[in-house]
């Protein structure tokens, strides 16, 4: 009888225990053009702030920009932007792989020495949303970070961006269960392939149109076009009187 009774108290227990589950279902981020205003959270995916997403500075009043740099390789342009990043004495976040460290990394401790905040892209620029267990999905972020301590000595800040914007709410819950900040962009344009670069000015005229407070910024590093305006770009923006903060400052964290 008691051994009946030990049993039933047992099942009762694990039955009142809350099951956690996370949706599995995969999104590429987007976010909507909203001229110079700010832009608004898409409905489907107001779940990313609860897991420490972010995608916009909130404050209507700051003029404020935050450069980020999705960066796979190096093909003299990188240099270029952060050369002009110094010139400005500004930073930006750049969001590196496994064989950009591996094959730039005088380039890569630069980055950091130059006070950018190198960050966390995966190692292997993978589908993210495929990975449904922690520790693979752990094993893609700390393998980026041993390569990038191996090679410059430096710990890597804990800002994640995932490849191609896909994401799924399990994916942002991990990240967040891992100790990241899941960074997204509220302006981006289509900058990334080499063979197709967007004429100069145009690109400068649809980046100012939609220039707003708080910004997060996603550009390609490896891009012509962006080596060629961001100077110009840095330059109109600090004549409309914003400044250039960092990741630190975005999410509310000290550094």
């Amino acid at each position: 009888m008691l051994k009946k009774l030990f049993c039933v108290l047992i099942i009762a227990i694990i039955l009142a225990v809350p099951s956690f589950s996370y949706d599995r279902t995969g999104y590429g981020w987007y976010c909507m053009r909203n001229g110079s205003a700010q832009p608004c959270l898409e409905p489907q995916f107001s779940f990313i702030e609860k897991y420490d997403g972010y995608f916009l500075d909130k404050k209507p009043e700051d003029k404020v920009i935050y450069l980020t740099f999705d960066a796979g390789y190096e093909n003299g342009n990188v240099a270029k932007i952060a050369d002009i990043l110094k010139k400005h004495k500004a930073t930006g976040a750049f969001f590196v792989l496994d064989n950009f460290i591996k094959k730039e990394s005088a380039l890569t401790r630069r980055l950091a020495e130059d006070g950018n905040l190198v960050c966390n892209h995966t190692a292997s620029h993978k589908d993210m949303t495929q990975i449904t267990d922690i520790e693979q999905f752990e094993a893609e972020l700390a393998a980026l970070e041993q390569t990038y301590n191996e090679y410059t000595g430096l710990s890597m800040p804990k800002f994640y961006r995932p490849p191609e914007g896909k994401f799924s709410e399990e994916n942002l819950a991990f990240a967040k269960k891992l100790g990241y900040k899941t960074v997204f962009w509220s302006l981006a344009y289509a900058d990334w392939d080499n063979n197709a670069q967007p004429d100069p000015e145009e690109a400068i005229e649809k980046l100012l149109d939609n220039t707003h407070n708080g910004m997060v910024l996603l550009l390609h590093p490896t891009s012509a076009t962006n080596a060629a305006i961001l100077d110009t770009l840095m330059c109109r923006w600090e004549q409309q009187g914003y400044r250039f903060g960092d990741l630190y400052e975005l999410c509310d964290d000290k550094a």
